[in-house]
């Protein structure tokens, strides 16, 4: 096999290939970013959780409106938002952490949802819910993609120096005035952009594109703009290599997806320039 058959032509041959690869393109740009901001504010855990409580929400809309792209991003949604609120007014009212209060909520929101399918659909259905499947995007879910992505850059942009200060100091920011706003405007980004991996990798591996790349990033530059840029060099790398390794080897595509973000960690863990397991030897060994 030709390198241009190995990487070129399931782009060039094939349609389908070319719309999850300008999805998983979208992807990159809108989650990876947000991504290294939760992991700066150290929400990982939580954004795991807003992807599963994305479930529930995503299964009602199909039941009401069988597998309409804007009903199920819609419940997907308001689910996941609703998971977020409540588990921050459960953490404000009583001695309950934080990471307790998601992790309770997202389960039951978990187990709701898969019975909600089960009773509702079938075994297919339930499998494209969690898992998705980026090789069978079409243009509507194209568009929603690429308008979270591009929502998700301007707000970015717009407000880049309160969203990051409330990831550093958020103590600090409430004081100005600005802390309530700014962090809303993360959850919401972080929502929508789940939300838009949802329909490509389906609630389960939804996050995986938002958080591996984020947190491998953090091993190589220090500066949060860099990171951004790096994080999403990386989900876009771990989008093509993962789109390859399913149409070659027959495999799904989001879980190949996820495992090629995952082999970035990785590297990034043993080879990343700044920590990494192999540079901080290297110095003690120097020292």
């Amino acid at each position: 096999m030709t390198t241009y058959e190995l990487l070129a032509a399931p782009f060039v041959d094939f349609g389908f290939m070319r719309r999850a690869l300008v999805a998983c393109l979208a992807l990159a740009l809108g989650s990876a970013p947000v991504g290294v901001l939760l992991v700066l504010r150290r929400m990982s855990l939580v954004g795991d959780a807003m992807a599963h409580a994305l479930l529930p929400g995503a299964a009602l809309g199909a039941a009401v409106a069988g597998f309409s792209l804007w009903a199920m991003s819609l419940g997907g949604f308001l689910a996941a938002l609703a998971v977020a609120v409540a588990a921050s007014w459960l953490t404000q009212r009583t001695a309950q952490r934080e990471d307790a209060s998601f992790t309770a909520l997202y389960l039951i929101a978990l187990a709701a949802g898969v019975m909600l399918v089960s009773s509702r659909g079938s075994s297919v259905d339930l499998m494209h819910l969690l898992f998705g499947s980026v090789l069978a995007v079409d243009d509507a879910a194209l568009l929603l993609v690429a308008g979270v992505a591009s929502v998700s850059l301007l707000a970015l942009a717009a407000a880049y120096r309160p969203l990051v200060v409330a990831c550093i100091d958020p103590s600090w920011l409430r004081q100005m005035g600005a802390g309530g706003w700014a962090g809303t405007v993360l959850l919401v980004l972080a929502v929508a952009n789940l939300v838009a991996c949802f329909q490509a990798l389906g609630t389960l591996m939804s996050v995986g594109l938002m958080m591996l790349p984020a947190t491998s990033a953090r091993f190589w530059v220090a500066r949060i703009a860099p990171q951004m840029a790096v994080a999403a060099l990386l989900a876009l790398l771990s989008g093509v290599a993962g789109l390859l390794l399913s149409f070659h080897g027959e495999q799904a595509s989001g879980p190949a997806i996820v495992l090629v973000a995952g082999g970035f960690y990785l590297l990034s863990l043993l080879f990343g320039t700044r920590e990494g397991l192999l540079w901080q030897g290297r110095r003690g060994g120097l020292a």
